[in-house]
């Protein structure tokens, strides 16, 4: 691990406390001044150790055992506000029902607490009830983490009425069956931390209609929606599929289910571009069959897409449930076509590919079609497992709907997991590039192939950060290799923008290259400077040495910078990002062994950890950064084609400073830009 300057060692060299000169984000949620705190409302942070102001009203989900202070769970801090608050196990365990009432109070304009714990609207939710009626005015569940989030309620519908909250648990689930609260606030107090800093506004109450207003405007409501990177409004998505370029549209699919912001049965979204950076939405392209068994998962999984004279086709996994369905094939092969890029049928003889070759494990998905020039001919790259390593299965085709089984075209040592998802196969560089995903990260391996086997001369990560799994290549028509990662990945719960009711956004578009190591690289593709929604601030060279350079304030815009390493002196430099006196997220450069790390161990929702990677920049001793930050994200790509990818999600609306700092000499920065961007449904 490269040397890093810790968030509190900020706090004393002054970065975490430059001042935030540019406007924060608007709450949808009105300030309220003169709003008496907490009139009648009795204990509503649980800081006396008690129940003391709240009533058991049913079960044996809640009793005395109830408040804790204990102050981390298995994943890290609970985030509490204060010592003590309701944590939902406590009591009598993971299944048992009940629910909590908290003393009257008068509703001002605005209320915000504390919740975690299961993601189940129905049987696990905070309530506000008006006292005279009984009737719940609002609700908000949890999002399968142990973590607190705040959510902000407008209430300025009932102002100056009577109403309590409930804490609601009437899920029997033995895995996310509980819900945790903390911090109920109401007046202008619900809105802020008490020390000048304003909380991003969470939940699921405040999301507008859709259909209501444009897309761009729609998203923009959201203070934590990325703008530019693809989100479905409600839902969740993961992996991108079906890239292609057709007839001048890129064209991206993605898996997603509409019911709920977590991870069910896998639809395919759909959305078109002409610049592969401005998207437009169109009809959900495939669909699982219907079915009345609530826990039938079976689904449409990951698949690519390619054309020929009859049409569009995509190839993908048919994942059925054996669970429902226990004499079926778990997973096969099935073709869907279209002649206008929209609406797609499915092939009447599917599948395809009945299923893995005799005898060999079920796992079997995710066929990426690419074309092979050792033989001009189509094939398929599948992802499949010996039970021990992952492997990569080779088929050809004879046409779009003949596909013979070529044996294993590669098979792993284990090291990057026993089974392998999404795999990718093409020719770059003079090079053949696989790449794949294999213990919740992006893989690559490069090196030759002959028609049949894969040969691999090196491997690498796909991305030095946490939030890269699944990417897609495709080659557009200019003949770049394009690709687009799920900015996600599966051993993390930290999915904050639940309580908003979607999970999971797509990458900006990346063109992949060759690295002069061999390894596979990535770089931002030049459409993406069509975002440009300002004027670029731009420095000329600077020497930064003692002090912090405040470079400007924003978290949707494109950071650019050149640092003349043979000048600089500092034994390392950090980058503050999404910044506040409260939280930041860091890069730091160590100039004695070329190492960039990020750290996001104090930088709002989203996960938190270290990430590191040696970056080459022996040609030009220069460290090159092109770094894009939207809302909840970043993407940090650096000249040698290393790429840091993060979900970050703020906890306040202030969090958009930037700054830079170095430590123990000067930093010499060749250049220096910040871009505002905008919108790609604008």
């Amino acid at each position: 691990m490269s040397s890093v300057i810790h968030p509190t060692t900020l706090l004393k060299l002054g970065l975490m406390g430059i001042a935030t000169t540019a406007s924060a984000i608007p709450s949808t949620v009105p300030a309220d001044p003169h709003c008496l705190l907490g009139e009648n409302l009795i204990n509503p942070g649980f800081e006396s150790g008690t129940l003391k102001g709240w009533q058991v009203v049913s079960g044996d989900a809640f009793g005395n055992k109830s408040i804790t202070n204990v102050q981390s769970y298995w994943d890290g801090p609970f985030n509490q506000d204060g010592s003590y608050f309701m944590l939902g196990t406590s009591q009598a365990g993971e299944s048992a029902v009940g629910e909590l009432k908290s003393s009257s109070f008068k509703a001002c304009s605005v209320l915000s607490f504390l919740v975690s714990g299961g993601y189940d609207s129905e049987h696990l939710y905070v309530g506000l009830v008006r006292d005279k009626d009984g009737k719940i005015l609002l609700k908000q569940t949890g999002v399968n983490d142990e973590a607190f989030l705040r959510i902000v309620w407008d209430t300025s519908e009932w102002q100056g009425q009577s109403v309590h909250v409930v804490i609601h648990d009437s899920s029997t689930n033995e895995e996310w069956g509980h819900i945790n609260f903390d911090g109920l606030r109401i007046g202008s107090h619900a809105t802020n931390d008490g020390k000048g800093l304003t909380f991003n506004v969470l939940g699921q109450a405040n999301q507008p209609q859709a259909g209501k207003m444009p897309t761009c405007r729609l998203f923009a409501k959201d203070p934590l929606r990325p703008q530019y990177h693809y989100t479905q409004y409600q839902g969740w998505i993961n992996d991108p599929a079906g890239l292609i370029q057709w007839k001048g549209k890129h064209h991206l699919f993605s898996q997603y289910n509409p019911d709920a912001a977590v991870w069910g049965p896998i639809f395919w979204s759909h959305a078109v571009s002409t610049d592969a950076v401005h998207w437009r939405e169109l009809p959900v392209a495939l669909s699982p069959k219907e079915t009345d068994d609530a826990e039938d998962e079976s689904g449409m999984f990951t698949g690519s897409a390619f054309s020929d004279s009859s049409g569009l086709h995509l190839i993908l996994t048919n994942y059925t449930d054996t669970s429902s369905h226990p004499d079926a094939v778990q997973e096969s092969v099935i073709v869907a076509s279209s002649t206008d890029g929209v609406n797609f049928e499915y092939y009447n003889n599917n599948p395809v590919i009945p299923g893995p070759p005799e005898g060999a494990p079920v796992f079997f998905r995710d066929p990426k079609a690419f074309h092979d020039p050792t033989d001009n001919s189509l094939k398929l790259a599948i992802g499949a497992t010996n039970g021990v390593s992952g492997e990569v299965r080779l088929y050809r085709s004879s046409d779009t709907f003949s596909w013979s089984d070529a044996g294993i075209m590669y098979a792993g040592n284990g090291s990057t997991g026993d089974v392998w998802e999404c795999p990718n196969f093409l020719p770059i560089g003079g090079k053949w590039a696989l790449f794949y995903g294999g213990n919740g990260l992006g893989h690559y391996e490069t090196g030759t192939f002959d028609g049949s086997k894969f040969k691999s001369e090196k491997q690498g990560l796909l991305d030095a950060g946490p939030a890269s799994y699944a990417m897609q290549w495709y080659k557009d028509e200019s003949d770049r290799n394009l690709a687009i990662t799920w900015m996600a990945n599966w051993p993390t719960p930290k999915w904050p923008s639940r309580a908003n009711g979607w999970a999971g956004q797509q990458s900006i578009t990346r063109e992949l290259f060759l690295r002069k190591d061999g390894g596979l690289g990535s770089r931002p593709i030049k459409e993406l400077d069509s975002l440009a929604s300002g004027a670029t601030k731009k420095f000329n060279r600077q020497t930064i040495e003692d002090k912090v350079f405040h470079v400007g304030n924003s978290n949707t815009a494109r950071l650019k910078l050149t640092v003349d390493l043979s000048a600089t002196t500092a034994s390392s430099f950090t980058l503050a990002l999404f910044q506040s006196k409260a939280e930041s997220t860091l890069l730091t450069y160590n100039t004695r062994n070329a190492t960039l790390t990020l750290d996001t161990r104090n930088a709002g929702y989203g996960q938190a950890g270290t990430w590191d990677a040696a970056i080459d920049t022996q040609t030009d001793g220069k460290l090159n950064l092109d770094i894009f930050l939207d809302r909840s994200v970043l993407e940090a790509f650096v000249g040698d084609g290393t790429v840091f990818s993060a979900t970050v999600f703020p906890r306040y609306q202030e969090s958009t400073s930037i700054g830079i700092i170095g430590t123990g000499g000067k930093v010499v920065v060749d250049s220096l830009s910040l871009t505002p961007l905008g919108s790609s449904w604008c």
